[in-house]
């Protein structure tokens, strides 16, 4: 079997046991994205269009990115990290035209 980082992360967001929200960054993503903390942990219930390190913000903690589509076909990026084995969102947003060019989605 071929070693691959993202099916490393996947295994890893896999053993988390929930989410650590920010109450802060809850707000900021609905107010400047309008993302709701539900649609942001419905990101996580579908198979992902890709997840990657998100090496350029990970100086103080490593960081991850997720881009997948929720339940009502909402195709959104998620930034997060983990910690003691829950996922705690940093921000999230809509896919740009670029991603969904890139990770095969319409």
């Amino acid at each position: 079997m071929i070693y691959s980082p993202e099916l490393d992360i996947l295994a890893r967001v896999r053993r988390c046991r929930g989410f650590d929200w920010d109450e802060g960054n809850n707000d900021k993503n609905l107010i400047k994205h309008g993302v709701t903390i539900a649609e942001c942990g419905a990101a996580f219930e579908t198979e992902p269009q890709f997840l990657k390190h998100d090496l350029a913000h990970s100086q103080q903690e490593e960081r991850f990115c997720i881009g997948s589509t929720t339940r009502e076909g909402r195709l959104l990026v998620v930034f997060f990290t983990l910690r003691s084995n829950l996922v705690r969102i940093i921000s999230a947003r809509d896919m740009n035209s670029k991603e969904r060019r890139n990770y095969g989605t319409p």
